[in-house]
Formats: C-alpha cells, sequence, structure tokens
C-alpha cells in the first residue's frame, strides 16, 4: 500500500448541486478529521465504525466553510482497499475548491489522474482489465459500450483469461516436472493429448477474438457511409436520422461538395454517419475533390447507405456506385416512395443480394425500418442476446492475439516432432500475454500510461 494520503475533487468543477470530494490513504481518516467538526459532541470520524455517515462542518480554523455529509470506509473494505473518506458538500466551485485547499495543507497530496483506481489495481482490489472498465463506463457512448464495460468490471473477462492461464500453467507445470523426475512422471503420447487441449483452446481463443472485433465496433460506433447520385436524397437522409437539419437540402444537384459527419445513437448501438458528395464525373474542382473523398469513406466504412431515386431509372452513374461499394456491408435505400416509383426492391435484389428497403427522407417513411435492419445487422436483434465476453480495447485484443500465436506455435512443434521441452517456452508466453490483459504481468510504464487517461478524482 501507498504512504502517503491523497485527495481530489470527484464530481465535475462546475457549479452544481452537491460536490464531492474522495480522501484515501493511511492518513485519509486523520486529515478528514482535522477539518472536519462532526455534529456529535466530543466525536471524530476516527472513533466512528466503517461504513457510516456523518454530518458536520468543515472548519478554517473558527470559520465554517461548509455543512457537509461524510462517508467513512476504513481499510481493506474500500475501492481502494485504504481508508477512505467522501466529504459530501454544497457544489459550488468555490466552495469545493476551499475544503481541497484545506486538506492539501493538512497533510494531503493531490491525487494524480486516475490514482484512485490505480490504487485499487495495485492493492489487489481489481486487475488491470476491470480498472479498463471503469474508464470505459464513463466514456461509454452508447448502450452496448455500457453493458460490455459493465459486464468485464464484474470479472467477465478476468474469469475466461483466469481460465485460459489455469490451464496452460497446468500443462507447463507437467512438462517441467517430467523433464525434471522422469521417473514418476511420463509424457509417453503426451504430444497428442496437449494438442487436443490445445486446439479446444484455440477454438475459445479464436471465437473471443471474433467477439471483440464485433464489440469494438460496436463500442468505439459504426462508421456508416451515405452514398449515390446527385440529389437522390442523401442529406435528407442524414437529417431525417439526425432528428434536425444537419445537411443542406436543395433541388440542385451538388449541393453536398465536402463530407458531413453526424455521431447519432440508434437503439442502443452509435453511427458515425458521413454524408459525401453525390458520386459523379464533373469538371468542377471542388466537387471533384469532394467525391474523391467519398470513394475514399467508402474503403473504410462498416456500413454503406447507397440511397436511389426510385423515381428515375439506374443511371451508368449508379453503375459506377455498385462497383464501388461491392464486397461491403450495404443496405440499399430506394429514395423517394412518396413519388411514383420505376425502380423496384426485385429489381435492386436481382442486381445485388443486397438488403432493399422503399424510404421517403424527406418524410421519414421507412425510417424506422431502416434503424431495425441496422440493429438487425450488427446485433442480431437485440442487446440482451450478446451475452458473449467481449475485450474492450485493442491493448488486450493484441495481447489474446500474441497468446494464440505462441499456441500456435507449440502446434507446430507437435507436429514437427519436437520434444516436449521445446513446448514449454511458447507455452510459457502465452501464459504471460494472457496475464498482460489483466495485469498479472505488465511493466509499470504500461500501468502509468493506462491510469494517465482517467479523469482526476477516479
Amino acid at each position: 500500500m501507498y504512504s502517503d494520503t491523497i485527495a481530489a475533487v470527484a464530481t465535475a468543477m462546475t457549479n452544481s448541486g452537491i460536490g464531492i470530494i474522495r480522501i484515501s490513504g493511511e492518513d485519509a481518516i486523520c486529515a478528514a478529521d482535522r477539518v472536519i467538526c462532526l455534529k456529535e459532541k466530543n466525536t471524530t470520524l476516527s472513533d466512528c465504525p466503517t461504513h457510516t455517515i456523518h454530518y458536520g462542518f468543515v472548519m478554517d480554523g473558527a470559520s465554517v466553510v461548509d455543512e457537509v455529509i461524510v462517508l467513512l470506509m476504513k481499510a481493506p473494505r474500500s475501492y481502494t482497499r485504504e481508508n477512505t473518506v467522501e466529504i459530501d458538500c454544497h457544489g459550488g466551485t468555490l466552495v469545493i475548491n476551499r475544503i481541497l485547499e484545506l486538506l492539501l495543507k493538512n497533510g494531503v497530496r493531490a491525487a494524480e489522474p486516475g490514482e484512485f483506481t490505480k490504487r485499487a489495481f495495485l492493492n489487489g482490489r481489481i486487475d488491470l482489465a476491470q480498472a479498463e472498465s471503469v474508464i470505459d463506463i464513463i466514456n461509454a457512448k452508447n448502450d452496448f459500450a455500457l453493458k460490455a464495460s459493465v459486464d468485464q468490471l464484474r470479472g467477465s473477462v478476468s474469469g475466461v483469461i483466469e481460465d485460459m492461464r489455469e490451464k496452460l500453467i497446468s500443462e507447463a507445470s507437467l512438462i517441467e516436472s517430467a523433464i525434471d523426475d522422469p521417473e514418476h512422471y511420463q509424457l509417453e503420447d503426451y504430444g497428442e493429448v496437449l494438442q487436443e487441449r490445445l486446439k479446444l483452446l484455440l477454438e475459445e481463443m479464436e471465437q473471443l477474438l471474433q467477439n471483440t472485433e464485433r464489440g469494438l465496433l460496436l463500442k468505439e460506433g459504426i462508421r456508416t457511409v451515405i452514398v449515390g447520385r446527385p440529389n437522390s436524397g442523401k442529406s435528407s437522409l442524414l437529417n431525417s436520422l439526425a432528428g434536425k437539419e444537419r445537411a443542406i437540402v436543395t433541388d440542385v444537384a451538388g449541393t453536398t461538395r465536402d463530407a458531413i459527419e453526424e455521431q447519432i445513437r440508434l437503439h442502443g448501438i452509435t453511427l458515425h454517419v458521413i454524408d459525401t458528395a453525390g458520386i459523379r464525373p464533373t469538371d468542377d474542382i471542388v466537387e471533384k475533390i469532394g467525391v474523391d473523398k467519398a470513394k475514399e469513406y467508402i474503403e473504410t466504412s462498416d456500413l454503406v447507405l447507397y440511397v436511389v431515386d426510385a423515381s428515375r431509372p439506374l443511371h451508368s452513374e449508379d453503375e459506377e456506385i455498385i462497383a464501388l461499394i461491392n464486397g461491403r456491408n450495404v443496405i440499399a435505400l430506394l429514395n423517394k416512395s412518396d413519388l411514383k416509383p420505376v425502380i423496384t426492391e426485385e429489381e435492386m435484389k436481382k442486381n445485388k443480394n443486397w438488403t432493399t428497403l422503399s424510404v421517403s427522407a424527406k418524410y421519414g417513411e421507412g425510417i424506422e425500418a431502416l434503424e431495425q435492419t441496422i440493429e438487425e445487422m450488427f446485433l442480431g436483434g437485440e442487446i440482451s442476446v450478446n451475452d458473449e465476453v467481449f475485450l474492450t480495447n485493442a491493448r488486450q485484443k493484441a495481447f489474446l492475439y500474441e497468446a494464440k500465436e505462441s499456441l500456435q506455435f507449440v502446434m507446430q512443434s507437435i507436429l514437427d516432432g519436437m520434444t516436449e521441452d521445446f513446448y514449454s517456452s511458447d507455452l510459457m508466453h502465452a501464459y504471460e500475454s494472457l496475464g498482460k490483459i489483466i495485469g498479472a504481468s505488465v511493466e509499470d510504464d504500461l500501468v502509468n500510461e493506462i491510469f494517465s487517461k482517467f479523469c482526476m478524482g477516479k
């Protein structure tokens, strides 16, 4: 445990109903007693039992700074496993800063960003994956991200990783025991047995990696590009999805010259929607730049919404767009369903096996069906069916992939007829890589980098 005591404001530094100042460390209770006078006569926090709430006043000498509610949590039954005091005061920035300054004058150090959670990790209260989930919960942009992060905080990832590590250390220990004591430990036909066990483990890792690919996509948001010919209704679609006039809509083809981006929360997921310039040959230099950027956005998209003016026949420009979006996740939208259509859903489905919907972006018709289609495409219908374990960031994914590669090396050694001692180092490398996900084996610099991204007071 740390020897120093830290304090920080745990609420936003703006005027509000309540402000919270958190203190943690060996001297947290004594430091609070130096500035707080409890309503109970001749009583200090040091005299009180843990997990109790008290009413009193913050005093600067003989002057009352504020009346407060104080929460007392004694080690090890606290978030940091240290003595912890939380002062709930009035939420004015002046009074919050006055109380924090008083604590700093009385031997408490200002906490670094994320230091409370860092102490919880270093004191064994949570592992690194759970610590990372704390900041993920704070930064969650949609229901899926929130659910995945809460599950990870509750140990969903940690349990799976620990189970994998136990299996690996068991195999590595058997090999080392057999090498050191061959009379009592036999490895006859062990390669075949290990191969079957590793196949199951590799399948489990691959499934977790696949879940994580989709999980990261849903957590960060689906990069959605709206494409189509000029004046097909792309900007009207963006406005309809966003629920506001985000893009200029006119009857003049080529109005949208540059990409317009909007973040839309949709049925528990986030769409990063990009309305692009209409794709067509043009001599206008500015419009041509917009068309070229539209093509670049298609290459990096997770989802393409292809808007077709259903009141006009398909054009050679449509054929160019169809070629550009071939092979991507596409939903074709037959727009302007309020007008007499000349293109049918059946006709579009003949061209490509895309999901095709009739919509009127101008009047909002078919937008709900589009939202449900996107939800079905990326969530399988609803968030609640996705009870798989997801890693929540690229760092965790990289170490899982590293572990998988090490096990593939073991499999290759078995196929090459290598002796058992060749397996051990790769098994242990996989074990250590998995350990880095939960912080069982991780460098101080990486720990510092992770917690530096946290907000102050957490």
